[in-house]
Parts: C-alpha cells; structure tokens; sequence
C-alpha cells in the first residue's frame, strides 16, 4: 500500500514508517516538529538526542536500502496537507499528528487551546481531504483508552448494546475523559463517526494504552533510529519514567495511593497493530474501533516489576508515593476487552523480567544525559 504517517517523527510515528517500510508499503511522512519544538521550549528533552527527520529518513534508506518521502509542514494547514494528498496519493492514512500529553494540555490557557484546535481541525482536514482526493482511503487514527475513563462496569470494543424500555440500540461506548487531551481524543472519535455516518469512508479508531519500550527490530540497525524517548513529567509514560528513574537512583514516583489500572503495550506491538488494522479496512461508511492494549497493570505492579528488574541487575530500586497531581481515582473497577486485534493474529509481546532488564540496560548507556529533575510531577488538577 502507499501509507501516509501524519506525526512521522514521533515517539511512534517513526518506528511505524521504518516497520510500514521494511514490510514492503510504500511510506511517505508528515511532521511539523512540535514535539521538539514543545520539549525544548519546556526543557524537557529527550533522553537521547536524534537527528531531525530528513536525516532519519537518509539514514534509513542507507542501513535498510527502503525510502520516506518526508514533507516538513502542519496537518492544521489544509493547503498543504491537500498538496500532500494530491502528490502521494495514498491508500491509507495513518493519524499520530495530535498533541499527545495529557500534562500538556492541562498546563493553562494556551496549551488547551493548542491541544483543541491541532487534535480536531488535524482530524477534520484529514476527513476533508480523503473525501475531495479519495474516498476510499482508509483513516486509521490513533486513539487512546483513556476515552473510557474508569467506569464500573466491563468496557467493550467501541461500542455497547443497550436495552432500554423493551427495546435495544447499539451506542458508542459512553466517554468519560480525565484529561482535555483525552476529552479531544474521544471529541476527534465522535467526529469521525459522524462523518463515516454522513459520507462512505472507512476509519479505524485504535484505542491504546499507554505504550513502553525504547528499541523495535528497525532501529537495531542504528541507535540514530531510536523513537523519541521521554522520561519527564509531561511527555513521558508511565513505565518509561520508572524505567529513567530506577536508572537514575530516583524513588519511582506513584502518584497516590498506586491502584490506578491501565492497559498496556510494548512498542513493538503498537507496529503489529497498526498494520492489522491497515490490512483489514472496514467497510466504506463504518466506523471500526480496537481497543489496543496488551495486559493491565496497576501503577504499583510496574513499580514492582521495575524493582524485580532493578535487583537483578544489581540496582537499589525504591517506591515513592506522591500527593496525586491528577483528579483521578486510585482504586477502581477495570476490565477492558480486546478481542478485535488478537483476533486479526496479533501476536503479542509480554511485560517479563527480561524484557524490563534489557530496556534497563538500555537506559544505562545514557545515564549521563538523564535530568533527573525532569521526572517530578509540576503539572496539577
């Protein structure tokens, strides 16, 4: 297929072109820096500096021989991203390109308004340009689990049958968001079940959870191809952090009391799922929805499977629980299913002892670059 990546120079918008890429898909990609330029502007770089795109794409071809088309420019701007469109003529789209941290979109004024209008009018160009250039493209955008909240009953996959008075309708499962982020992550998934209803396109919506892992099976070719790795505050996940911090010396950092459960997934499973879902479009006029994640944790079962590491390698690995930055509840029912990608031959990568171990020592090849002032909480609701 010719695949489009908007937000090809992230944390998983590039591992997802170099994987699209090695299995044959012609990839072109999309990115307006903001990540960087974001990272910067709230000095919370990286672990591990990366060159920009345009040399990511170079050195790729060169160790792999498969080429990106890149193209520098905002998936906001809809000139541009018509130019695209018309240029590359894909087959399917595949939607990193919104602001990704909950933290961020918390932090005041301007970051909501940004968060806001990048993660809807981004989704709303997308729909508008496959209609004009080819409706039978098919959307697969990147949602998150955190659209569901923490209800106390099972969540489903996208949807739910409800019986009401003697009669039943099928809904869109009810949105509960904790962040403004994940507030857009669930308006930009309404937005697209309206269009699918109005007009025949095809959308994939991924819910995912909270992804981990620093290296996929591309970027072994050259530590240059390493995702984006965060550790901070703002644009770190979870066990990336904890991963950082145990390396670092700095108690892990469980906001509360650590009962908060999520479902999680190794990075090199978000690439196996992406593709599952390009390769099983949905009809034209539906709207598809996987709820991606692999196992559920709570907070305190990554602290202690990050100390179970930590000892094996020899690392004093302390817990430090922390007033909760976040409105949020820290004990609570959750049983999310996840049929629809295992279903498709997903076959996944399991949160072990030595899976932990390996990243770790990963980590501690950079250990001099780590700031470990970065890693506290300084973002509160």
């Amino acid at each position: 297929m010719r695949i489009l990546i908007l937000g090809g120079d992230g944390y998983l918008g590039w591992p997802t072109a170099m994987y699209l890429s090695r299995r044959g898909h012609e990839v072109a990609v999309v990115d307006n820096y903001f990540r960087r330029r974001a990272c910067i502007e709230l000095n919370r770089e990286p672990l591990i500096a990366l060159p920009n795109l345009n040399r990511r794409a170079t050195l790729w071809e060169r160790v792999s021989g498969h080429r990106l088309t890149v193209h520098i420019g905002d998936v906001c701007d809809y000139p541009f991203l018509l130019q695209v469109f018309r240029e590359f003529e894909p087959d399917a789209v595949v939607h990193y390109a919104e602001q990704p941290a909950a933290p961020y979109s918390m932090m005041g004024h301007r970051q909501a308004v940004f968060t806001l209008t990048n993660n809807l009018v981004s989704t709303t160009n997308l729909i508008f340009a496959v209609k004009e250039c080819n409706p039978a493209c098919h959307i697969v955008k990147l949602g998150t689990m955190g659209v569901y909240g923490t209800p106390n009953i099972d969540i489903e996959e996208g949807y739910l049958e409800v019986e009401h008075k003697g009669r039943r309708h099928r809904f869109l499962y009810p949105k509960t968001p904790g962040s403004l982020y994940h507030l857009t992550k669930a308006q930009d998934g309404d937005l697209l079940y309206f269009y699918c209803r109005m007009w025949p396109i095809r959308v994939t919506d991924l819910n995912q959870g909270p992804v981990y892992g620093l290296t996929t099976g591309e970027s072994a070719e050259d530590e240059r191809l390493l995702p984006m790795f965060n550790y901070d505050d703002v644009f770190g996940t979870v066990l990336n952090r904890f991963l950082v911090q145990a390396v670092a010396g700095v108690p892990l950092t469980v906001y509360g009391q650590g009962g908060q459960t999520r479902g999680y997934l190794n990075i090199q499973d978000t690439l196996a799922c992406v593709e599952l879902a390009l390769l099983h479009p949905p009809a034209p006029g539906e709207y598809q929805v996987f709820n991606q994640f692999v196992e559920t944790f709570s907070v305190n079962d990554l602290a202690r499977k990050v100390q179970d590491a930590g000892r094996a390698l020899d690392l004093r690995v302390e817990v430090q629980h922390l007033p909760n930055p976040r409105r949020e509840a820290e004990e609570h029912y959750y049983n999310p299913a996840q049929t629809g990608l295992l279903s498709l031959g997903l076959k996944p990568h399991y949160l072990d002892e030595a899976t932990l171990c390996r990243m770790v020592q990963l980590v501690q090849k950079y250990r001099d670059q780590i700031q470990p002032e970065l890693i506290f909480p300084q973002v509160r609701w």
